[in-house]
């Protein structure tokens, strides 16, 4: 077989890499700048480190990026959502040591909790990576080989300040000294984290990360939603215009054994960074042969606390692979309770899987994406659970489809449609502020929804339910529909109701992506047809067009609309 030296400048041995190996590599980086299908659309969840226990903030990741898929969906495009485990590191060596356990049994322990998460948030059809499964071992390879041959990689001596915790080094400017709680001693911590770091002198292989400084700001400059929220965006070209220095991207393999090996270079494991990050193109299929499907993602969200690794380091790797960049990076904030950081030694962790079980998967996901913060961290209080769950499920939503829906009522669907013509012509003035409410609500909360600011769009939704609820209340058809022979009469019975029904259609198929259960029940409960249900149809009359012809086809839910939100215990 045809070998030559690959360039690793510094390195001990030469790194032999096959003709055929680097021709695989120049055809993948051809594929893959390939424009994907505009229709498709991708998705991306952090990997969670599996050194603890998923918490709510891991919760409220899941539900996010599921809603931003369903939300994408909505709008007709095929998606992608992945999902999975950072497993490799110094911080998993040490605690797996800890434990007793093998690296592997320990990862899978805590990986297989994740999983369970995701299942239990209703995140649907993830494709779920583990950085131990051997497709990633390849991918990641892969990638490091291209890295070597287009000339990003190098060896030499590395000295800083390195946090475990954060698998992550640190320059003077990034610490500071102050005194550890438990032990009085003084010492050095992260300023970005808030984890203590210590003095690190090693051999590594090394990124020319400080040769894509002006590439990254030019990315960000001319792209301003790229990084999001603003205050994100700004963090990270304050980060680059201070500067960049070169990344440490191995350790040596006397420190660091769990981990994938440097490709021809044993006695050095991959930065877990690295070895991370490439997950999000191992999910669609990397190496690609002929293309990638969904690659670059169209979203990658993240926590705030990772958004140098995902806004600095990802895409300028990406940039020296050939590969495409993310469309977007969402960094949201993190989760309080009572204004305080959450930590076990407070006592203020939040289990999700308990929460999901006290208040029911939709509303809980209702309230986190209502209340949690995209720039501005959320606080959790079981009180303003149930606040939200009282206040907008029940008493906006659920009260007014019941009331509208009884049988006393009479609400004639089968006459919705022509009743829906004529108010685009001609209003009673009765209804004048719910018709203009409702007309203007799908492109008021898609402006936020396109943005991932769910909160702000389910604001406006139940904004809108409100009106509905007074509008009912002023035409009261209660009494409308004891005037039994009085046509006038039971006509604008019908009006009354189909305002109030309408809002009710409205807001379900906009609330799909959040509480895609009970947004789905309500829809039945109202007859939609399942092809009625997409974001086009959320426009103001036009869901009840041919209801004749599909009425039959709805199966109508055993449980009343009552019923969508019992009474908590």
């Amino acid at each position: 077989m045809n070998r030559f030296y690959g360039h690793v400048f510094g390195a001990r041995r030469p790194v032999l890499v096959s003709t055929k190996c680097l021709l695989r590599h120049l055809s993948t980086s051809r594929a893959a700048m390939a424009s994907k299908d505009p229709d498709s659309f991708y998705v991306t969840q952090p990997i969670f480190y599996v050194n603890s226990v998923p918490h709510i903030g891991h919760f409220y990741t899941i539900v996010l990026s599921d809603t931003i898929k369903r939300y994408a969906q909505l709008q007709g495009k095929r998606t992608k959502l992945s999902a999975g485990t950072d497993e490799h590191g110094l911080k998993i060596q040490q605690a797996a040591e800890k434990a007793g356990k093998e690296p592997l049994a320990f990862c899978t322990k805590y990986s297989d909790k994740f999983r369970a998460l995701q299942s239990a948030s209703n995140a649907q059809d993830i494709d779920y990576i583990r950085t131990t499964d051997p497709k990633h071992f390849k991918a990641v390879e892969h990638f490091w080989n291209t890295l070597v041959e287009r000339g990003h990689i190098y060896k030499g001596e590395h000295s800083g300040w390195y946090a475990v915790s954060d698998e992550a080094y640190y320059t003077e400017s990034q610490i500071e000294e102050r005194v550890d709680e438990k032990t009085g001693e003084r010492r050095k911590y992260a300023i970005e984290s808030g984890q203590p770091v210590e003095w690190v002198s090693e051999v590594n292989y090394k990124f020319r990360l400080s040769e894509f400084r002006d590439r990254l700001v030019q990315w960000i400059e001319s792209n301003p939603d790229v990084v999001y929220p603003e205050i994100r965006r700004n963090e990270v070209l304050g980060w680059l215009r201070s500067g960049l220095e070169d990344l440490s991207i191995s350790r040596p393999r006397s420190r660091l054994q769990w981990g994938i090996p440097v490709p021809g270079d044993s006695d050095h494991t991959i930065y877990v960074w690295v070895d991370a990050l490439v997950n999000y193109a191992t999910a669609d299929g990397y190496p690609w042969a002929s293309g990638p499907t969904f690659f670059p993602p169209d979203v990658q969200v993240v926590g705030k606390d990772i958004v140098r690794f995902h806004a600095v380091y990802w895409p300028a790797l990406l940039m020296a692979a050939g590969l495409p960049l993310p469309r977007r990076i969402l960094a949201h904030a993190h989760w309080t309770m009572g204004s305080q950081k959450m930590s076990k030694s407070k006592g203020n962790v939040v289990d999700p899987f308990e929460v999901i079980e006290r208040y029911g998967i939709d509303p809980i996901r209702y309230f986190m994406i209502r209340n949690g913060g995209i720039a501005n961290d959320g606080d959790y209080s079981s009180e303003e659970v149930v606040v939200r769950y009282k206040k907008d499920l029940v008493g906006q939503l659920a009260n007014l489809a019941s009331r509208c829906l009884s049988d006393r009522l009479g609400a004639d669907f089968g006459s919705f449609a022509k009743i829906a013509s004529r108010q685009q012509a001609s209003v009673d003035k009765r209804d004048l502020e719910l018709r203009d409410t409702l007309a203007a609500l799908p492109d008021k909360v898609k402006q936020q929804f396109d943005k991932s600011e769910f909160g702000r769009g389910l604001g406006y939704i139940f904004d809108a339910l409100a009106v509905a609820n007074k509008h009912i209340s002023d035409n009261e058809p209660w009494r409308l529909v004891k005037n039994k022979e009085d046509r006038e009469s039971q006509a604008r019975l019908q009006v009354v109701l189909f305002y109030s029904l309408e809002a009710v259609r409205i807001a379900a198929i906009m609330l799909q992506p959040v509480m895609p259960d009970k947004a789905g029940l309500l829809l039945d409960h109202l007859n939609t047809a399942k092809q009625d249900r997409d974001w086009p149809k959320a426009q103001f009359g036009s869901g009840w067009t041919d209801f004749s012809s599909v009425s039959a086809a709805i199966e109508k839910p055993k449980e009343s609309v009552s019923q969508l939100f019992p009474k908590l215990a």
